[in-house]
């Protein structure tokens, strides 16, 4: 595993963005982890998340491409700190856009914060997670909507490796219905296995009842593929 992808998953633990217990994700299911970026809240975390991503992108886009586009409300400012960050560390002035939940009918009107978006784009969707795919579906009706667009990927943080509306791993089943590519910078199985052999912070994060949590809950939702 690249150095990077460890400190990622030593820096989600450190920042209590990832979690594991008893959650319930949008779509429904009860997990036994949970990835949260809304608890990235200061102002370093931000700037070390973006250089995350940049990094990330980097290796799996590229820097060509013209808009960094991050669905609203976490989106927003993943897309302006890896914009950042792609500037700052890989010399690409990209346009960051998001979209609003609500059309803004005054002043800066429409449902699209940052750049325009125009015909040509060639863009790549940045996003905290995704579990069964529901938010991109949501989106990619509105930067279709936007011109004749070329959305290239997705890039995620964290892959949670489940299914998604069927059997496939929700990031293969995005990549299959829209013909993008689809990416993360770490893997849940990367994050189990760096975090089993690995304390963070002097203790081990992983116990055998958490692992056997883990086990369970992707024979129930793990993805093929």
């Amino acid at each position: 595993m690249e150095k990077y992808k460890e400190q990622f998953i030593e820096f989600m633990v450190n920042a209590g963005v990832l979690q594991f217990g008893d959650f319930v994700t949008k779509s429904g299911r009860k997990t036994p982890f949970f990835i949260n970026t809304g608890f990235y809240r200061t102002g370093e975390q931000l700037k070390k998340l973006g250089e995350f991503y940049a990094k990330a992108v980097a290796d799996n886009f590229g820097t060509d491409f013209d808009i960094l586009f991050g669905p609203a409300y976490k989106g927003i400012p993943l897309s302006v700190t890896t914009a950042i960050a792609l500037s700052a560390e890989h010399g690409a002035d990209v346009r960051y856009c998001s979209n609003r939940k609500e059309i803004k009918d005054h002043g800066d009107k429409g449902i699209l914060l940052g750049s325009p978006i125009k015909d040509g784009d060639r863009i790549v969707m940045i996003e905290d997670v995704t579990t069964a795919g529901t938010s991109i579906r949501e989106t990619m009706p509105i930067l279709k909507a936007q011109g004749d667009v070329n959305v290239l990927g997705l890039i995620v943080s964290v892959d949670r490796m489940e299914r998604g509306s069927g059997k496939v791993n929700a990031l293969k089943e995005i990549s299959a219905e829209y013909g993008m590519k689809t990416a993360a910078i770490v893997t849940m199985d990367e994050v189990v296995e760096y975090l089993k052999g690995t304390p963070v912070g002097g203790k081990y994060i992983l116990d055998e009842k958490i692992l056997s949590a883990i086990d369970a809950y992707y024979k129930q939702y793990g993805g093929e593929g």
